[in-house]
């Protein structure tokens, strides 16, 4: 995988919260990689590769971060609720 170089300018102020140049281009690659996917650019399979971690380590990275890995549209979600309703009617007969 090629790399690309970026210069980016950052407030000092993070170094005084224990953030290294390190710990910034690591967060920053992360924060890229969940936008990415979150934004539906790449799947999450392309996420955990950027990160170099599994995929079960990226599903967890998006639960520990607060984001949905999916993300139903109201009717999608309607839908949902009746398939499992439909199931519940079936396994009780």
């Amino acid at each position: 995988m090629t790399e690309l170089t970026v210069e980016i300018h950052v407030p000092g102020a993070f170094s005084q919260l224990g953030f290294d140049r390190a710990e910034i281009q690591r967060r920053v690659i992360e924060w890229l990689a969940l936008s990415s996917f979150t934004e539906g650019r790449i799947s999450s399979g392309k996420a955990a590769k950027l990160l170099n971690i599994s995929r079960v380590e990226f599903l967890d990275l998006l639960r520990a971060r607060g984001i949905a890995y999916v993300n139903y549209s109201a009717e999608e979600l309607q839908d949902e609720f009746a398939a499992v309703d439909d199931l519940e009617v079936k396994d009780t007969q």
